[in-house]
């Protein structure tokens, strides 16, 4: 896969989903810092989060025998929640592998959809073997959560609306897991706009790209320690490090605290039930990890829907 997507991929891609996804709104707040930003509400999405950009706009790609052989993949919950519905719009059977880490509601919500869900292994690298395994055994067509072309160009499809809606943003700040949301961010908000900064925002027990980058290489974690599930493969993918190198500006890591309180600010302040991966960026922000210049006008996508006992308002 090539590091360079022309727009003319996420312009297409963006046609050919239009009819089945919401072009989500974006809502300006003033952070508790007194940061003024953009939030790009990716959690009102269709499947509760942007993955099903990326996931439909593979399956639509597909050929019939390849949708005949039935869908796999592994995810943290949200891909596999986009394939799963993916799978329901063009009628085609959906298994999903999870690792034990994912939390509960997402199992439930994939279960009443997906025509097999199987929860297995500790981290989503250990879910994903046991899917190629089914791809090798049962010959199931395999859906990449982010290191897949026709994936990425879905994803960054968000950054299209984002820069139609808000052209005049200077910052986007957008959280990482293995790197498929930036990549597609990253490409396409730097082929409309070269001067827009692209800040990605990992957890820090699950820093893989942010060690990637910095070593130059791909780097595979020993461990991840961190409760945002939908950050945490312990290994990305040339074609996303190649992606993202290139196009991103800096990287920056947020305790799972910092999310979690982002995600109650969130909450309490907005009405934005947000799991934890959702508010990153927000995290970034509200603990000075990240801090723009006074007059930058700063964009956060805030990725997914989520709840996790948050007080009431």
């Amino acid at each position: 896969m090539s590091n360079t997507i022309s727009i003319d991929a996420f312009t297409a891609a963006r046609k050919r989903l239009s009819p089945f996804i919401r072009k989500t709104p974006i809502m300006d707040v003033e952070l508790d810092t007194k940061q003024n930003v953009t939030l790009k509400l990716e959690n009102l999405q269709l499947s509760g989060s942007f993955k099903i950009r990326g996931a439909l706009n593979t399956v639509l790609n597909l050929d019939k025998e390849a949708l005949d052989r039935g869908l796999v993949t592994a995810s943290g919950g949200n891909h596999g929640m986009g394939v799963a519905v993916a799978g329901a719009l063009t009628g085609t059977p959906a298994t999903i592998y999870l690792p034990t880490n994912t939390p509960q509601s997402k199992i439930e919500k994939l279960r009443a959809i997906a025509s097999d869900v199987i929860v297995q292994g500790d981290v989503w690298d250990d879910a994903n073997e046991l899917a190629l395994n089914a791809v090798a055994k049962e010959g199931k067509t395999y859906i990449h959560p982010f290191a897949d072309q026709s994936v990425i160009e879905g994803q960054g499809t968000l950054a299209l609306e984002i820069l139609e809606a808000a052209p005049a943003l200077d910052i986007l700040l957008v959280a990482i897991g293995g790197g498929g949301l930036i990549s597609g961010i990253s490409a396409a908000a730097k082929l409309l706009n070269p001067n827009i900064q692209i800040i990605g925002v990992e957890a820090t027990g699950a820093p893989t790209l942010f060690e990637s980058c910095r070593k130059g290489e791909l780097v595979t974690l020993e461990k991840i320690a961190t409760r945002a599930s939908t950050l945490a493969p312990r290994r990305s993918a040339q074609s996303n490090l190649d992606i993202i190198s290139k196009n991103v500006d800096q990287i920056v890591l947020v305790e799972d605290q910092e999310m979690q309180e982002a995600a109650q600010w969130l909450w309490n302040a907005c009405g934005i039930a947000t799991e934890l991966a959702a508010a990153a960026a927000v995290a970034a922000l509200r603990t000075g990890k990240f801090v723009p210049d006074s007059a930058e006008k700063v964009g956060v996508v805030i990725c997914g829907s989520g709840y996790d006992g948050f007080p009431e308002m």
